[in-house]
């Protein structure tokens, strides 16, 4: 495996972690997380159905593909529990996700432009590129949990609404691309985990994700003078006492 250069396995995290932003983002603004079918037996009225989202809720009429009631202001009365709760982990979800990539970017460009031997002179600037992929599959795998669990826990809900009114609820579209989001994070942190479990048996100090003295100082700079060669030029004479008869 390439570690020093920019390695597949670091641009394939990069793309997947882009995509279940982008998944993220799709989840949250749809209005498709939980649906509420009322049906009428009048046969000169159509069924309705309630799209309810985070923050827009949608009314539409079976057969039809425009709102009847478009309520922009839901996000502010949202009364479901597990949706309001998603309506922080999220933003929070995505914001983390938005740091990995920012790290992992940052490495990839470390990897792709800084020289092989690294200068003396500026060793406390140099960026650790594996340390950057490191910290950024914790990203992943952080955002991972705070959007996965809130997503599952929409289907439970559900279920409980439907024995406490009326099963007229189910869960829809946005619920399966956060979770599918969620698994893209999870493959995201793992390929970089693999990557750097790969990397780290490598020689070079280059591949530590924490080091107190940049690696440049202990690999490149001269070897200093002993103590033993400073002190060596001191001498002791012991006296020597001999007996005669």
């Amino acid at each position: 495996m390439g570690c020093r250069d920019v390695h597949a396995a670091t641009v394939l995290a990069f793309l997947s972690g882009t995509a279940a932003l982008s998944g993220l983002i799709a989840a949250a603004l749809l209005p498709n997380w939980r649906q509420m079918r009322l049906y009428t037996y009048n046969k000169n009225e159509k069924n309705v159905t309630v799209y309810t989202g985070l923050w827009i809720k949608c009314v539409r009429f079976d057969g039809s593909k425009d709102c009847v009631i478009y309520d922009t202001e839901w996000y502010t009365a949202v009364d479901q529990l597990d949706l309001r709760i998603l309506q922080f982990t999220l933003p929070i979800s995505m914001l983390t996700t938005v740091l990995a990539l920012f790290l992992c970017l940052i490495g990839m460009c470390n990897t792709a432009f800084i020289s092989s031997v690294p200068n003396i002179k500026q060793a406390r600037c140099l960026i650790n590129s594996a340390g950057c992929h490191l910290v950024a599959g914790l990203f992943f795998l952080l955002a991972c949990v705070i959007c996965l669990a809130p997503s599952i826990w929409v289907i439970f809900h559900n279920q409980e609404m439907n024995k406490k009114y009326e099963p007229v609820f189910s869960f829809d579209i946005s619920v399966f691309i956060a979770i599918a989001s969620a698994g893209g994070l999870l493959f995201t942190a793992i390929l970089l985990f693999l990557w750097y479990c790969a990397c780290k048996t490598l020689p070079s100090p280059f591949w530590q994700p924490l080091y107190s003295h940049a690696p440049s100082v202990h690999s490149y700079a001269s070897q200093p003078y002993s103590a033993r060669s400073r002190h060596s030029a001191i001498e002791i004479d012991i006296p020597v006492v001999t007996h005669t008869s």
